[in-house]
């Protein structure tokens, strides 16, 4: 990979290429795991408590709360030279607080399968990774031809995707959740909604164009008994999946798109069946 000509986060804020001690502070899961895959875990000085991958590398890396809930002083005490966040996943006013005391902050928002590429690129630049991004993107190419060439054999189905309960909410065509899932061959339901995490009613009229719904892991951890409760309320085959594998970008997207093709080659198993 050649060193990018433009280094532009998602808020348009141009970052260069990092010549020194890297202390890294990465508040989004999937980045944290992808900041080790590019051979960076010993400069990771500080993530949340929900940031889990690799287990045994961020052991010694010290949590910074939550997402949406990020101890500042914390942040603040470890010196990082760079801040990792995600439109999303992270609060606007604690970003901008932090834009304050912390050299580079670079914002991410990644909405499309295809954004993976850019992501690798711009981290990879930005702490000079090249070779690692070179591998992540390869690697990307090699799994995505093998889903495409699974969901090119199976019929496309419409889908519900639900990420909460009480109230129930569902992902629109925009995120990029839905953009892994149209890799698939499985199209999310509702198409129209006003919000890209639209809540919804059981009785909407839309609900009888799904052919199965695929209920994740995460963000809200949906048990057996509630594949259950939303089998019997929409009269569908209803699986339960491995969240991450669809809602996780960067360096897991990889593991993604080979999950979601094992999935499709067998029709996710047994609507019993716990699968993650």
């Amino acid at each position: 990979m050649v060193l990018p000509d433009a280094l532009v986060d998602a808020l348009g804020h141009q970052h260069t290429p990092f010549d020194g001690t890297l202390r890294i502070v990465s508040l989004v899961p999937s980045l944290t795991e992808l900041v080790c895959d590019l051979g960076l875990a010993s400069a990771l000085v500080g993530r949340t408590g929900f940031c889990v991958h690799p287990k045994e590398r961020l052991r010694s890396v010290q949590k910074v709360g939550g997402t949406k809930n990020v101890n500042i002083e914390a942040v603040r005490a470890l010196a990082p030279t760079h801040l990792i966040a995600d439109i999303d996943e992270n609060r606007r006013e604690q970003v901008e607080e932090m834009m304050t005391f912390v050299p580079q902050v670079v914002v991410v928002h990644p909405r499309t399968l295809a954004d993976n590429l850019d992501l690798y690129a711009l981290l990879g630049g930005i702490f000079r990774r090249l070779a690692s991004a070179d591998k992540l993107r390869d690697e990307f190419h090699a799994a995505r031809a093998e889903l495409a060439e699974v969901a090119a054999i199976r019929p496309r189905e419409a889908v519900l995707y639900p990420i909460w309960r009480e109230p129930w909410m569902t992902v629109r065509g925009d995120t990029y959740i839905a953009s892994m899932l149209k890799a698939a061959g499985w199209d999310t339901l509702p198409f129209d909604a006003s919000t890209r995490f639209p809540q919804f009613e059981w009785n909407a009229s839309w609900l009888t164009q799904v052919d199965r719904v695929l209920l994740p892991s995460e963000p809200f951890a949906f048990t057996v008994k509630h594949a259950a409760e939303i089998a019997a309320l929409s009269a569908k085959p209803v699986h339960r999946i491995d969240g991450e594998m669809v809602s996780w970008y960067g360096s897991r997207a990889i593991l993604g798109l080979r999950y979601l093709a094992e999935l499709r080659v067998h029709e996710c198993g047994d609507s019993s069946n716990i699968i993650y």
